[in-house]
């Protein structure tokens, strides 16, 4: 694992509405995330685990602090200037597959190709769908595909891009344990195998369990860390913090 710092978030906060109405998402949070890693970001319900992925992928905008991409501020750019780093640095896995039903695995993953403008080479939408073991699937739409093989090609899609981090919101969510230990071990073997820098937010302790390591959140602030999580160990932090948080 290296020991670069591809995102870096620098004394970030977030403020929602304002006056008495105002509600902190986040408050001053200092993280970085090491190259090649995978992390886990977990907490109680409205800890701010979300807001903290979505300020860190530039899908919403800190209201104090940086964010930093391989030293570019995130805070600092236009409108269009971080749609296109978006589009071109970074990849996003949902909860929800969004994948086109009319669409086949191939055509759904070359679909962020073309909406850079770009020509796909099917060689390259292949080798996406091969990294993450769907390399006999191309030609299947979503109808014939299982839950985690659609969560699969939708990482797949994610990754044609080349992106330097992968930001997964809460990606188990709509899957069972069968297909979550699916889907996570093909995230798990891009780690490993191509040093993709993942971050995950999750509620699960088995999905955190595959994580090189799980940050905690309550009450919008830093609440720890754990290296080398087990279901045992993330199980007993989450429950403290929740005893915390009531």
């Amino acid at each position: 694992m290296s020991s670069a710092q591809p995102i870096e978030l620098i004394r970030v906060s977030k403020v929602y509405g304002t006056g008495a109405a105002a509600v902190t998402a986040l408050d001053s949070i200092t993280l970085s995330f090491p190259s090649g890693s995978f992390t886990a970001v977990m907490g109680p319900s409205g800890s701010g685990k979300s807001t903290l992925l979505h300020c860190a992928a530039g899908l919403d905008r800190p209201t104090g602090g940086q964010v930093l991409l391989a030293g570019t501020d995130l805070t600092s750019l236009n409108e269009t200037a971080l749609t296109r780093l978006r589009r071109e640095r970074l990849g996003f896995v949902f909860q929800s597959f969004n994948l086109i039903a009319a669409l086949t695995a191939e055509q759904n993953v070359a679909l962020p190709l073309r909406l850079a403008g770009r020509r796909p080479k099917w060689a390259e939408v292949r080798v996406a769908l091969q990294q993450v073991g769907l390399a006999d699937r191309t030609g299947h739409l979503p109808s014939q595909l299982s839950g985690g093989q659609q969560q699969r090609v939708a990482i797949a899609r994610a990754l044609v891009t080349r992106p330097q981090v992968l930001f997964a919101d809460e990606p188990t969510g709509a899957l069972d344990r069968t297909t979550s230990g699916e889907m996570l071990t093909a995230l798990r073997s891009l780690v490993d195998g191509a040093g993709l820098t993942t971050i995950m937010v999750t509620h699960d302790p088995l999905a955190a369990s595959y994580a090189d390591r799980v940050v905690f959140l309550a009450d919008s602030r830093l609440a720890g860390e754990l290296v080398d999580p087990t279901i045992e160990k993330v199980t007993a932090q989450m429950t403290r913090l929740e005893g915390l948080s009531c």
